[in-house]
């Protein structure tokens, strides 16, 4: 009994990971099962937090270094959607000038998937929306110094 409900539970996993490859693409498949930046910063110099009208909330966390992304994280209580741009959008955003981060938008997360399911598509303006959110907060705190 344990070998065929074993047997059952992996065929239906790699049902699973076929079904979501197919649906989001290999950069994004690999995203969601190892999400790069995911976490979060004490104190960071940046934060952001949005909620979508679906219900996801993302997080973004910024350290800068020099006026410079130094570190970048994130965090949400979203689908596997969420996750991927989350995990895009803090990717873009590391190692680049604040002045630079406006160019990082729901768009060009979905351009460099390089495709996204319709209904998902949201979920790329909600990282990019939190990221900007993230850095009005850094620029209100640098500006009051």
């Amino acid at each position: 009994m344990t070998d065929t409900f074993n047997h059952f539970v992996k065929e239906l996993q790699n049902q699973i990971y076929e079904e979501a490859r197919a649906a989001y693409g290999q950069a994004a498949f690999e995203r969601w099962l190892r999400p790069l930046f995911l976490g979060t910063i004490d104190d960071p110099d940046g934060y952001g937090r949005v909620t979508g009208l679906c219900g996801d909330t993302v997080e973004i966390f910024l350290s800068f270094e020099h006026n410079m992304v130094r570190e970048a994280r994130f965090q949400t209580d979203g689908c596997a959607a969420s996750i991927i741009c989350g995990s895009f959008a803090t990717e873009l955003a590391c190692g680049k000038p604040s002045a630079e981060l406006a160019e990082i938008t729901g768009e060009k997360i979905l351009n460099l998937l390089g495709g996204f399911p319709e209904e998902n598509r949201h979920c790329a303006y909600l990282a990019a929306a939190t990221l900007q959110e993230a850095v009005r907060n850094y620029t209100e705190k640098t500006r009051d110094r």
